[in-house]
């Protein structure tokens, strides 16, 4: 088995860092000061995997493995959402290219991280699929914690993402943050 190409991973290593910097766009486009980064998301997402219950039928490391890669092209693409003039066909095709870019860098693992990643984009497995409204509910919940910060409201976002969120798990969070949120919304 060869030794790993130290260079590489170190390449790799230092993009991943670029993630604890890179603010989420939306949020920016919403003029939050202080707003999230790329790698906060994705590490609380990575720690929601943990609320996956035993008998669910969903393997939780699996799930655990496709959160912590599913941001992972942002490192080089930035975060492109429907708002930055790029069409899906081009973001994804950036995407899937930064993503082989990146899978390169780390030798055996590579094939794994973009398999991974690919799972995630085509929703092709039951993980993938609870990921993708990981995804969605983390967005909420971080409406829901500007909300409170900024008092403000984004039922925009709420209302937007509601019908997307239909894993029993997360339809009871968000239930409970809809309860709160009665608490906590005020108008500008």
């Amino acid at each position: 088995m060869a030794d790993f190409d130290y260079k590489k991973l170190l390449e790799f290593l230092e993009l991943v860092g670029q993630l604890k910097h890179i603010k989420r766009t939306g949020w920016l486009l919403k003029n939050i000061d202080d707003c999230e980064t790329i790698a906060g998301h994705m590490y609380r997402m990575g720690m929601m995997t943990f609320l996956i219950k035993e008998d669910s039928g969903l393997d939780r490391l699996r799930c655990l493995e496709i959160a912590l890669v599913h941001d992972l092209a942002e490192c080089i693409v930035g975060d492109i959402t429907p708002f930055c003039g790029v069409s899906e066909v081009d973001k994804h095709r950036m995407e899937d290219e930064a993503m082989q870019k990146i899978s390169k860098l780390i030798g055996f693992s590579g094939e794994n991280v973009y398999r991974l990643y690919k799972e995630y984009e085509n929703k092709s497995s039951p993980e993938a699929e609870f990921v993708k409204q990981l995804d969605k509910f983390d967005f909420v919940l971080q409406a829901f914690e500007y909300e409170k910060r900024e008092k403000t409201t984004y039922q925009d976002i709420f209302d937007n993402m509601e019908s997307k969120i239909t894993h029993p798990m997360l339809t009871k969070l968000l239930s409970e943050i809809q309860e709160q949120r009665k608490n906590f919304v005020h108008d500008k």
